[in-house]
Parts: structure tokens; C-alpha cells; sequence
């Protein structure tokens, strides 16, 4: 069986898709006219009902926020890490 190849939808798309399905079409019948996957259009209802979004990051949980901000405040803590080595490999070498 050959892997669908990825394809990316405009929001329009995936809200026209949505506003079917709650007009009253079935899943089963707008996922077969489609061609979509079942995985896909039942993120986007669940997308339009919570935030209204379908953009990722703003359906992050805020677990995934405060894991994304660890992160970045991880790198850069590290970052300055590195520097200060840096920093005091050469002053020890002024010293003496």
C-alpha cells in the first residue's frame, strides 16, 4: 500500500470543510468526496470549535507553551553559559 503523499490546506479550505460538517453533511461523506483523512478533519472540527484557529500554535496546550518557553530559556541560559567559560579561559590567561 503507497503512503499518501502530505498535502497542506488553506484555512478557507479547512473551514469550508468544518461549516459542512455543521450544516449537517456526514464526516463519512465529506472525508470520502475529499479525499481526506479521518485523523485530519476531525483535528479541524476540533480546531473550529476550541480557539476557531488552525493554526498550530494556537492550539497548544499550556503545557506545550510552558515546555516550548523552558526551552528557549534553556538555549539561552546555555548560551550564556558558554560565553562566561569563554570569558574567564581568557582573563586566567591575562592573569599570569
Amino acid at each position: 500500500m503507497s503512503r499518501r503523499q502530505r498535502r497542506t490546506y488553506s484555512k478557507e479550505f479547512k473551514q469550508q470543510v468544518v461549516n459542512l460538517y455543521l450544516a449537517g453533511k456526514s464526516r463519512s461523506e465529506i472525508i470520502r468526496e475529499y479525499e481526506l483523512t479521518g485523523s485530519a478533519f476531525d483535528k479541524w472540527v476540533k480546531q473550529a470549535e476550541t480557539t476557531g484557529s488552525f493554526k498550530e500554535k494556537d492550539n497548544l496546550s499550556p503545557e506545550q507553551k510552558e515546555l516550548i518557553t523552558l526551552r528557549k530559556r534553556n538555549q539561552q541560559l546555555e548560551m550564556e553559559n558558554d560565553i562566561l567559560k569563554q570569558a574567564a579561559l581568557i582573563f586566567g590567561r591575562k592573569d599570569k
